[in-house]
């Protein structure tokens, strides 16, 4: 009987694929973002992707970026962190040590509720943002509550 197989991914691209397969269901058109949050003990704690909340129909919502705040989508539009966040049904203290597998590094906003519930490590794709004022803050919330942030590449 030969042995068990050795070639296998890793946890870290498990659960990035997994964060990947979110973000396929987001109907936004111009960024499609992902999140599963793992425990400590390589479980699935939870999945998100940015869409609209429940209510909102998003057949029917204006997908656009506009200079009007009613109609534009950044103001309707619940990112993945959160989503996989509110999504969880269990006790938040479950996140405590937890790590967020990301497709596209936090915003700021992002960055807070990831502290807020627990979240130790931040493992993302993307971080087209880099060097922006967002970004940066992004950073310094992570940096000054010791969660560490890594990029990986697939």
């Amino acid at each position: 009987m030969p042995g068990k197989r050795s070639e296998v991914i890793s946890w870290d691209e498990f659960f990035m694929r997994v964060a990947q397969a979110a973000s396929m269901r987001s109907k936004d058109p111009n960024t499609q973002v992902g999140a599963c949050i793992s425990a400590p003990d390589h479980r699935i704690l939870s999945v998100g992707y940015n869409g609209t909340p429940h209510g909102l129909d998003d057949d029917e919502f204006p997908w656009d970026i506009t200079d009007e705040s009613i109609t534009d989508k950044h103001n309707y539009v619940i990112h993945a962190e959160a989503n996989a966040i509110l999504n969880y049904r269990g006790s938040l203290r479950e996140f405590s040590g937890a790590t967020a597998y990301v497709t596209l590094f936090p915003c700021q906003e992002c960055a807070k509720t990831l502290v807020q519930a627990g979240i130790r490590e931040v493992v993302y794709l993307d971080d087209k943002y880099a060097n922006t004022e967002g970004n940066m803050i992004s950073k310094s919330v992570f940096d000054r509550c010791g969660v560490s942030y890594r990029q990986m590449s697939m």
